[in-house]
């Protein structure tokens, strides 16, 4: 039986505000609050929501035979948070069915595994703990920022503990190979691939509403016999596309929800059925090995990087930004690492691609600003004042080495102080509980033992260690 799964991805960055250059060192707050407001609200009402309470239909209606997986970034789980927190609610929903996985990732969708692989692997370990905290799950399957993978990658993912990595069937890596196939990494073969089927999937995200279409409408029961006629052999079929296409690319007056609603009724009659990715890998072993010696991903029609590192201007910004990771990772100032991680997300260097209309007219739909220069601009004055805290705290004049050396010495210092203190109440309830030998009323004890508390607390701890043991000696020579 050909099996479908069905990847919904999330994702929402926190646009920045205009940040001029005599903002530099006056204002710290980077962040657009009535856009980031305005546009998930609006995406919630006209898409995330319908398609939630669809998927729950479907689930229901379907006695639970229909499965699908949904990939969501942790900076869009916290604007869900702070401005749609009943869209929270419905995804909690969705994984309590059992029949929604939802996917790892990078928390911020960000470039981290093209740029800092320690960067990489602490976003995804905190991803992973934000999606158990909110939805009780514990992710399995890897899917990276914009499905982006190599060969070195692969080995990244695989060191992580992972088994299957969810990636682009690229048609130049892929060659006469179908992607409807489970294959393993050649550079970590127990690492598993599943393989996106990008013509299946986009026949419904940019074809279901193009009347010039040679096949248009599309109808449930057409795609239904697209998916039952693929080669018996061909054993599950990955359809990859933005939660937002459903509602919001294709309004909801297309008829899209009624299509995504019929479409399990007419597989199921059709042999085809529904599964989620953690299903799939679990009963199909892996046909052969595919080796991806350079960085693909699922955007524009090369399925390079060269999105978000194809310009100058790109590069430069990514190389200042990352420059300071390990700086940053060594801090402990809250705001300074919020703000690293809302830096981050893959889109503020999308919007500085100067690709050609051809190539890129997709870039400028999406982009907030006039052009990729004024993305540039307004991106690297926000990068400077952040920059300029990151100095303030740990100047660049001290090497990284030097830097984490002494912030682990006074670390170690501080547990010192710490112990000190715990030993020094220990032996002060001793001596107040101690037998009345000594010549000192107990609240003068009191009052001395608080006061070396403060102002020398090693030494404290000396002398009040020596005054039982000075008395065990003395009664052991009375006996």
């Amino acid at each position: 039986m050909k099996s479908v799964c069905f990847y919904f991805k999330i994702h929402q960055p926190f646009r920045l505000k205009r940040y001029r250059f005599f903002d530099i060192g006056n204002d710290h707050y980077y962040y657009d609050d009535f856009a980031n407001d305005e546009i998930i609200s609006r995406l919630a009402q006209t898409s995330y929501i319908p398609m939630a309470e669809t998927l729950l239909q479907i689930i229901n209606d379907s006695n639970r035979e229909f499965k699908c997986s949904i990939s969501i970034s942790g900076t869009a789980i916290e604007q869900f948070q702070l401005y749609v927190p009943e869209y929270i609610d419905l995804l909690k929903k969705l994984a309590e069915t059992g029949c929604v996985e939802f996917l790892s990732g990078t928390y911020s969708h960000s470039l981290a595994s093209l740029e800092d692989p320690e960067e990489f692997i602490r976003e995804v370990k905190d991803h992973d703990d934000l999606i158990f905290r909110e939805f009780g799950v514990r992710p399995k399957i890897f899917a990276n920022t914009e499905l982006i993978y190599d060969d070195d990658i692969a080995a990244l993912v695989a060191s992580m503990g992972f088994s299957t990595c969810l990636t682009e069937g690229a048609k130049h890596i892929l060659g006469w190979k179908s992607p409807n196939y489970v294959y393993q990494a050649a550079s970590a073969p127990q690492l598993k691939l599943l393989l996106t089927n990008d013509k299946l999937a986009e026949d419904i995200s940019r074809n279901f509403n193009n009347t010039a279409w040679a096949e248009y409408p599309l109808t449930a029961d057409k795609y239904a016999d697209w998916l039952a006629s693929l080669p018996d052999n061909e054993q599950v079929v990955n359809l990859y596309m933005s939660m937002d296409t459903f509602g919001s690319f294709l309004p909801a007056n297309t008829g899209i929800f009624d299509f995504m609603k019929a479409l399990p009724r007419f597989a199921k009659e059709r042999g085809v059925s529904f599964t989620t990715p953690s299903e799939t890998v679990a009963k199909l072993k892996p046909v052969d090995m595919i080796s991806v010696p350079f960085p693909i991903s699922d955007i524009d029609e090369v399925r390079d990087v060269s999105a978000w590192k194809g310009n100058e201007l790109q590069n430069e910004a990514l190389g200042k930004l990352y420059a300071v990771a390990e700086r940053v990772n060594l801090c402990q100032d809250r705001r300074l690492k919020q703000d690293w991680e809302y830096l981050q997300s893959s889109d503020h260097f999308y919007y500085m691609s100067t690709k050609n209309l051809a190539d890129g007219a997709s870039h400028a739909a999406f982009s907030p600003y006039d052009s990729p220069f004024a993305a540039f601009t307004n991106y690297m004055n926000v990068l400077a004042d952040f920059l300029v805290r990151v100095e303030e705290q740990y100047p660049e004049d001290i090497d990284n080495e030097e830097l984490n050396s002494l912030l682990l010495t006074i670390r170690n210092q501080a547990a010192e102080i710490n112990e000190l203190n715990k030993e020094v109440k220990t032996l002060r309830n001793n001596i107040l509980n101690a037998d009345d030998s000594t010549n000192a009323p107990k609240e003068e004890v009191l009052e001395i033992s608080e006061k070396e508390d403060v102002e020398a607390p090693k030494k404290a701890t000396r002398k009040t260690a020596a005054k039982p043991a000075a008395k065990r000696s003395t009664r052991k020579t009375a006996k």
